[in-house]
């Protein structure tokens, strides 16, 4: 291979930037003691790899190794956004918990970058190297607690189970290069699907990928590991890791024929499941963290259901076009990750020293107590229930018009059925901030409102919400745009 050129380098240029601000603030570590100095550098690093995007050069780079188009673009911005957000509400809560700050911005600059990588991988090892950068950074930021029981407990069973999922994706890369010779995606393009060669390695790598997403069965770490991370981390792994390994996934769709004729059954079947499995379990959850954590496997359910449209889209004359699956996944992802971040902050918020206050209970009166933060975790969950003015109400629409349009009408029964499910506790919380009282007096250490960069956070989030969900057309317009999605339209 020839040394990387200019043009390789700037097609690289954001994870480049993210790296360099993480390396900066570990060098920085003993010398600068101020966390809002830290936090400032921090956030000016996700800044700046988000808007060197605009710098970076389209076109294949390291000879095919990495993408970089609009569709990397899009995902770029929105992985750098999630990025800029999660830091800058984990000010107060570093402070409030007493954690080292440098080490915690530099881990999830590095797990941001290898999100990049992810979103960009046009080879599947490029994909794996991106996977691990991620997951390694979330595997130390789930335990950063480390005086706490549950936090050093997501981090162990996170790393078990990740460590088991990257074994599937990395023995089903091994598989298709048996068998093809190749893990370039273009390469792979030709694949035989008929080969079971190529269909165990596809079958395995999807099980890798189904665990990054949460998707049942392999969703098992999920709840856990959201109630035990640190809640701003917590809202990085509910949108920023999903995001990337659907990105991925779209890209294999794009390019791999292969794939896009083997897996419609799987997606169809772990669609349902998902659906059910993250609607029911949050049904009985107590705790905001884990009941958001079963709400983000069902989430991922009814993206799974716009992957399943885009398979039949792409394999029979349906009348759908693929592009329109590919956007609604697109919209549906920006929309969720923005609300997911804003829900989490005010968690993280309100949950006090030691996060003792996130569970229902807690919640009790918090219209009264905190309007403000009631009335914006009230649009939260109303556009994750789906409701029109919210950036949910068109995501769940345009997924669910993909499903019709496929003639997935079973699917989309089922999508509508899960959508009722979630409105139980998603308005359940509603009348629990509005409708009941705090029984007994608002303990001493509870916080009487949220810190500043919390409330920014918040504010950016909601009015992000409503605008996608009064005015989609702009950004429709963008995710439509036919160069987007290579050859996926």
């Amino acid at each position: 291979m020839t040394p990387p050129g200019t043009q390789d380098i700037l097609r690289v240029l954001p994870e480049l930037a993210w790296c360099s601000a993480g390396v900066l603030l570990m060098l920085l570590q003993p010398f600068v003691k101020n966390r809002q100095a830290l936090t400032f550098i921090s956030m000016l690093g996700a800044a700046a790899g988000t808007l060197v995007t605009f710098k970076a050069a389209f076109g294949e780079g390291f000879g095919g190794l990495v993408q970089f188009d609009i569709f990397s673009l899009f995902f770029h911005w929105l992985i750098g956004l999630v990025a800029f957000l999660v830091i800058l509400a984990s000010d107060s809560y570093l402070e409030r918990e007493n954690l080292d700050a440098a080490e915690f911005y530099a881990l999830i600059l590095f797990a941001t970058a290898g999100m990049g990588v992810l979103a960009s991988a046009q080879e599947l090892l490029t994909a794996f190297i991106g996977l691990e950068m991620s997951s390694i950074s979330s595997y130390i930021l789930a335990g950063y607690r480390r005086d706490s029981i549950k936090s050093s407990e997501s981090a162990v069973k996170y790393f078990l189970l990740g460590s088991f999922a990257t074994a599937f994706f990395l023995y089903g890369i091994a598989l298709v290069y048996g068998a093809t010779g190749s893990t370039n995606l273009r390469t792979l393009a030709t694949a035989d699907p008929s080969s079971n060669l190529v269909r165990l390695g596809l079958s395995l790598i999807l099980v890798g990928l189904g665990f990054k997403v949460a998707a049942a069965p392999f969703h098992v770490w999920t709840p856990d590991v959201y109630e035990g991370a640190p809640t701003p981390v917590t809202a990085l792994f509910s949108a920023g890791p999903k995001a990337a390994t659907f990105a991925l996934l779209l890209r294999i769709f794009a390019t791999v024929h292969a794939a896009t004729d083997f897996w419609f059954w799987a997606f169809w079947i772990l669609a349902a499941l998902t659906m059910f499995v993250g609607n029911l379990g949050a049904l009985v959850q107590s705790n905001i963290k884990r009941l958001l954590a079963y709400s983000s496997i069902a989430h991922a359910g009814y993206i799974l259901v716009a992957m399943a449209a885009i398979t039949t889209a792409k394999n029979s004359d349906s009348g759908l076009d693929p592009g329109a699956a590919y956007a609604a996944v697109l919209f549906y992802l920006l929309s969720y990750s923005l609300v997911s971040v804003g829900a989490f902050t005010i968690v993280s918020d309100l949950g006090g020293q030691g996060e003792r206050y996130v569970n229902t209970d807690d919640f009790a009166g918090l219209g009264t107590r905190q309007p403000f933060a009631a009335a914006a975790l009230s649009v939260f969950l109303l556009s994750l229930l789906g409701l029109p003015i919210t950036a949910g109400f068109f995501g769940k629409l345009y997924i669910f018009t993909a499903a019709i349009k496929s003639k997935l009408i079973w699917l989309a029964i089922l999508m509508a059925i899960n959508s009722i499910i979630g409105a139980y506790y998603y308005l359940r919380i509603i009348v629990v901030m509005y409708m009941h009282e705090y029984k007994g007096n608002v303990p001493a250490d509870a916080p009487a409102s949220l810190s500043p960069t919390a409330a920014m956070v918040v504010i950016v989030a909601v009015l992000a919400t409503l605008y996608l969900g009064l005015a989609p057309n702009h950004i429709l317009g963008i995710v439509l745009d036919p160069n987007l999605i290579l050859s996926g339209r």
